[in-house]
């Protein structure tokens, strides 16, 4: 989805920093960093809270919009929330204790299968199959919209449109 943004903004996310692929755009008027965190998504916190370090970010609030992908929703479904808890999701829990607070937006995707998941690591690692390659490429549309309106509206307004 990252991908997805930069290339509408017509910006590169290549700039090393702090364990991440980091790169600036403007989306609905607002100036954005897009951040690619390169350490395992357990550990997301090092690189989100190494950039709150190293910009002086004090209060994430609606500074901070994590995306996640969330095993537990079914595939497709969107969730935006304000702040909460980690709901379980050890990327998100990574984060919340490496900046100190759950008072960030998250932005979850739904890639739960109809199906069981035996190895629920291999699962989240692997690609999608080819069979639903289409469908996820209309959900990361769905999401970077979901996204824009968080931006253009505000979070309330934006989980009212897609939750």
């Amino acid at each position: 989805m990252i991908d997805k943004l930069a290339l509408e903004a017509d910006t590169k996310v290549n700039r090393r920093e702090c364990h991440s692929f980091v790169g600036r755009a403007c989306i609905e008027d607002c100036e954005v960093k897009l951040v690619k965190p390169q350490t395992f998504m357990n550990l997301s916190g090092e690189a989100v809270g190494c950039l709150f370090a190293k910009h002086k970010l004090d209060e994430p609030g609606e500074r901070l919009i994590v995306i996640s992908d969330d095993l537990a929703m079914p595939f497709g479904k969107i969730r935006i929330r304000a702040r909460g808890s980690a709901g379980g999701h050890n990327g998100l829990k990574s984060i919340i204790a490496a900046i100190g607070t759950n008072e960030f937006v998250r932005l979850r995707i739904g890639i739960q299968p109809e199906h069981p998941v035996a190895d629920a690591k291999r699962f989240v690692l692997d690609p999608f199959p080819r069979s639903v390659r289409a469908d996820v490429e209309k959900i990361i549309e769905r999401s970077a919209e979901a996204l824009r309106a968080i931006l253009r509206v505000g979070v309330l307004k934006a989980m009212t449109l897609y939750n």
